[in-house]
């Protein structure tokens, strides 16, 4: 029998009851947010599509020297799209972060990225092989000949070689290999290409000026990501971290390799339970680059806490901080949190750290007794035991402790539960699975083992909330 196989977990969850909450007037929001944007991109590359065709586009396919130079202004213009889309997914603006949540806008953004970097290869090959009267033996001269005649394509080839170390270092092998401040550095340079870009376009792209209404398009949106940038990137957080005043008030030791970190404010910040922020601790070297770390207690008048691992160089300082250092902040950002749930009762799944921002949901989100189940997968001492324990005791949270290492390839569960399937086994802890809404936090690829477990269980895909560990 199951119950055989597996251990009596403490405070197994009962009753599976089926009552739900209509979703939110956030959630029906960020609906149609993700619509519109969705339909904006496509707008905006039919739309240069549309003015390509009406250029000549096809006509010019007609000689083989003359399509590929078309074929290459077509290119060249979906690659221009994409990138100025890429830099936007990334430049937290509100209504997307709110919308979409960083986990998808990483997925999206990377899509976007790698599609735009082809395209933006496509387009010089092929526009230079066209040049070269579509002989291929002629093309390096060509290539030449443009980069140091035309106006702009100097800087263009520097935009290229910025824009091709930034993707290099985004594959997940070259990102493995790099540590997140190294990583966070090089990332920079997109910015970067993208600028060194825009003078080629606009002065040799007939594409581009072509008519006013072209004109404005193609500056409207250069403007739209550049004010983007500088406001939400460089000129808010500046202002909130003046505005709040946030200093370190006390590091506390959790556990080997695991500390938190206390912050005061002057006053209360925007930012909810499981949500995320930037920081950056002006304590010597190292302060000019921001790393996010998620609350692990829920904000209010004792501040702010964030309880982080020690894995980099950046996570190593927060041992050597002293009270009263200041804090730089940018954020609050992500969607893990009371604005994306959509039921009365909720499951929140962690493994390791990563139940840092479940810690700070399970004290803050509204439920009845046994309304909220926690399932924590640890394979050293668990973080947060005597605070879960109280929150069992005056909340009603159901806490599920699951101990041991992963036990094998695609099991997201500890070696300690026995020999029942994923499946099986969350089920039977969690009976009613389906009808609630699912947090989950941890590595990536354990947090995709969870998604394919509760897919099976009945969990829709708008009711998996993940945030996960990975960059």
């Amino acid at each position: 029998m199951l119950t055989e196989s597996l251990p009596a977990p403490a405070g197994r969850a009962v009753r599976a009851a089926h009552a739900t909450a209509p979703p939110s007037a956030r959630a029906r929001l960020d609906a149609g947010v993700r619509l519109a944007a969705v339909v904006a991109l496509w707008a905006g590359l039919l739309l240069v599509a549309y003015w390509w065709a009406a250029g000549g586009g096809f006509s010019d396919l007609g000689s083989w020297a003359d399509g590929l130079t078309s074929t290459g202004r077509l290119t060249g213009l979906l690659a221009s799209v994409l990138l100025l889309v890429q830099v936007l997914l990334m430049a937290r603006v509100p209504v997307l972060e709110h919308a979409f949540g960083q986990d998808r806008l990483v997925r999206v953004h990377r899509l976007v990225g790698f599609s735009s970097f082809t395209l933006m290869l496509a387009h010089v090959g092929l526009t230079t092989w066209g040049y070269a009267a579509g002989q291929l033996s002629a093309t390096p001269g060509e290539l030449w000949d443009l980069t140091v005649t035309y106006p702009g394509m100097l800087l263009a080839v520097a935009g290229t070689g910025c824009l091709l170390m930034v993707v290099l270092t985004s594959v997940k092998a070259a990102r493995r290999r790099l540590r997140y401040e190294s990583w966070h550095l090089l990332h920079l340079y997109a910015y970067l290409g993208v600028g060194l870009a825009l003078p080629h376009q606009l002065w040799t792209g007939r594409d581009f000026l072509a008519s006013p209404a072209r004109t404005v398009f193609w500056w409207g949106l250069y403007a739209v990501t550049a004010a983007s940038v500088l406001v939400w990137r460089v000129a808010l957080p500046l202002v909130r971290s003046a505005r709040y005043g946030v200093r370190v008030s006390a590091v506390v030791p959790e556990d080997d390799g695991v500390v938190s970190v206390w912050m005061s404010t002057r006053r209360p910040m925007p930012v909810e339970a499981g949500q995320y922020l930037g920081f950056r601790f002006l304590a010597g070297r190292g302060w000019t680059r921001s790393h996010p770390y998620s609350l692990s207690a829920a904000p209010g008048r004792r501040g702010l806490r964030i309880t982080v691992q020690v894995v980099g160089d950046g996570s190593a300082a927060l041992r050597r901080l002293r009270p009263g250092t200041r804090v730089l902040v940018e954020g609050p950002y992500g969607r893990l949190s009371a604005r994306a749930r959509t039921r009365s009762r909720v499951a929140l799944i962690g493994a390791g750290v990563g139940i840092t921002p479940l810690r700070a949901l399970a004290e803050a989100l509204d439920y009845a007794p046994g309304d909220a189940v926690l399932l924590y997968r640890y394979s050293g001492p668990p973080l947060f035991q005597h605070e879960f324990e109280a929150l069992a005791a005056q909340r009603g949270l159901q806490v599920l402790w699951l101990p041991g290492h992963r036990r094998a390839p695609g099991s997201w569960l500890g070696d300690g539960v026995g020999a029942a399937s994923d499946l099986a086994a969350l089920t039977w802890w969690v009976p009613d699975i389906a009808d609630r809404d699912v947090y989950v936090c941890g590595p990536e690829p354990w947090a995709e083992d969870v998604r394919r477990t509760t897919g099976a269980a009945g969990v829709p895909a708008d009711r998996f909330h993940v945030e996960s560990f990975g960059w």
